[in-house]
């Protein structure tokens, strides 16, 4: 294999595995939800006023939490799944990392999840009565996601112009 491919296929595993890192994180962190809430809250009741907006908000959140677990623990099983699917699509992406020309559909399905994040947060948001700076943090997620998902889509087009591959075009 050609020196160029070889170090193509690097990058694209390291930026694949910081992506995949990055979903099965954010989907562990949803378990301890109550008790990272309360964290927050405590950390943030040290840096800033009580009358804070973020403190009132983390504040709110973690009581209704709270006072959901204690009550109604079942609804919590919802977050459970939501942890699932990130999991669940964090191992998609190792057919990137085996084949990632084959795969460059999995690169795509990445993207335009990262893209969907925005309508999601600011429509959804909204009903729900999250705040503006909550669902721009939301998105934070797909914006930064995005990135390394774009360099991988650049090199496995690389790929296929040195390697005279059709198969990046299918996909279009």
């Amino acid at each position: 294999m050609d020196t160029n491919i070889l170090k193509l296929h690097t990058r694209i595993r390291m930026l694949l595995y910081f992506f995949m890192a990055g979903l099965v994180l954010s989907g562990l962190t949803v378990f301890p939800l109550e008790m990272e809430l309360y964290f927050l809250k405590t950390v943030l009741g040290h840096l800033v006023q009580s009358d804070n907006p973020l403190y009132l908000w983390i504040d709110k959140v973690h009581t209704g939490l709270k006072d959901v677990n204690s009550q109604y623990p079942f609804l919590a099983y919802g977050t459970d799944w939501l942890a699932f699917a990130h999991i669940i699509i964090a191992i998609a992406f190792v057919g990137p990392l085996r084949d990632p020309v084959r795969n460059i559909w999995v690169i795509h399905f990445g993207m335009i999840a990262c893209v969907a994040i925005f309508p999601l947060a600011f429509i959804a948001g909204e009903i729900r009565g999250i705040p503006l700076y909550w669902r721009i943090l939301d998105c934070m997620f797909g914006a930064i996601g995005i990135i390394p998902l774009m360099y991988c889509d650049k090199y496995i087009r690389r790929i296929c112009t040195i390697e005279k591959f059709n198969l990046c075009n299918q996909s279009e």
